[in-house]
C-alpha cells in the first residue's frame, strides 16, 4: 500500500483534523517504499526503531511520536541517533496521539474501560471517562485487578479503605485531572503518572488515586488500531513492546 493510502485510511478512522494536538498527527518522517509490513509500539523510541527494522518493517505506527510543541529542534544527540537510524532504514513514521486517546472504539480511555467491564456514562476534563461499578469494589481488589490487566503494580494514594462507586479514567498523564474527576463524584482516578502534588491533592479530596504507568496504559490504543489495519487492507502488522516502568 503506498503510504498516501495507508494516512488517508487512518486519518478517516481517527479524525485528526478534530484536535488541537502537541504534534503533528499522521505521517511524522517520509520514508523510501510502499507498505507491506508495519510495525506498532507506544513509543518511537531508538529501541522501537531498531526493533521494526529487523523485523524489516516499511513503516512504524506509535502512539507517542516526534516533534513536541515546545521541544528542542535542533536535531543533536538522541534526537540524531533516532531520526537518522530511521532515514538510513528506509521506514515511514507515523504517529496519533490525542485522537488515539479519544477514540471512542479504539482509543486508550475506551479499552482501559472495557478491560475493566466500565462502559463510560460521564465525561469531565477534555478526555476524562467515568462509570459507576455495578457492585461495590474495594480499593485493594481494584489495585489487583489492575495489576493483572496491566502487568504492573498501581501506586496506590489516598483513602485505602472503603467502597468504590464511581471510577474515573484517564490514560497517560492525566494526573491533574484528578480534583475535576472528584468534582463529579468519582470515589477514585486512574491514570498512568503522578506527580508530588497528587499525593496532597488524593488525601484532601478524599479520593483514591492509583497511578499505573503512562506506558502501560496507553498500550491499548495503538495495538488495537494495527488490528484494524490488518483486517481492513493486506499489510501484516506487529505489535512490538518496549517495556517501560513508568
Amino acid at each position: 500500500m503506498h503510504i498516501r493510502e495507508l494516512i488517508q485510511l487512518l486519518d478517516s478512522i481517527l479524525d485528526p483534523s478534530s484536535y488541537r494536538d502537541y504534534a503533528p498527527n499522521g505521517l511524522q518522517v517520509q520514508g523510501s517504499r510502499d507498505v507491506k509490513r508495519l510495525v506498532t509500539g507506544v513509543t518511537a523510541s531508538l529501541d522501537l526503531i531498531e526493533a521494526a527494522a529487523a523485523q524489516g518493517a516499511d513503516a512504524v505506527l506509535v502512539h507517542h511520536g516526534w516533534f513536541w510543541k515546545g521541544e528542542e529542534a535542533r536535531i543533536t544527540g538522541i534526537r540524531y541517533q533516532r531520526i537518522s537510524r530511521l532515514i538510513e532504514s528506509g521506514m515511514h513514521l507515523i504517529g496519533y496521539h490525542l485522537p488515539l486517546d479519544d477514540h471512542p472504539e479504539i482509543g486508550n480511555n475506551a479499552l482501559l474501560g472495557k478491560a475493566l467491564g466500565l462502559s463510560g456514562d460521564m465525561r469531565f476534563g477534555d478526555y476524562g471517562w467515568s462509570a459507576p461499578c455495578d457492585c461495590a469494589i474495594t480499593v485493594p481488589d481494584l489495585a489487583d485487578r489492575l495489576e493483572t490487566l496491566l502487568n504492573r503494580k498501581p501506586l496506590v494514594l489516598g483513602p485505602q479503605q472503603g467502597e468504590i462507586r464511581r471510577i474515573g479514567w484517564c490514560t497517560g498523564a492525566a494526573q491533574d485531572l484528578i480534583e475535576e474527576a472528584a468534582a463529579i463524584g468519582c470515589d477514585c482516578f486512574i491514570s498512568g503518572e503522578v506527580s508530588e502534588r497528587t499525593f496532597h491533592q488524593a488525601k484532601e479530596l478524599g479520593i483514591t488515586y492509583f497511578a499505573c504507568g503512562h506506558h502501560a496504559t496507553e498500550r491499548f490504543g495503538v495495538r488495537a488500531l494495527g488490528e484494524r489495519i490488518a483486517t481492513e487492507t493486506d499489510i501484516d502488522v506487529t505489535f512490538i513492546d518496549i517495556d517501560n516502568p513508568v
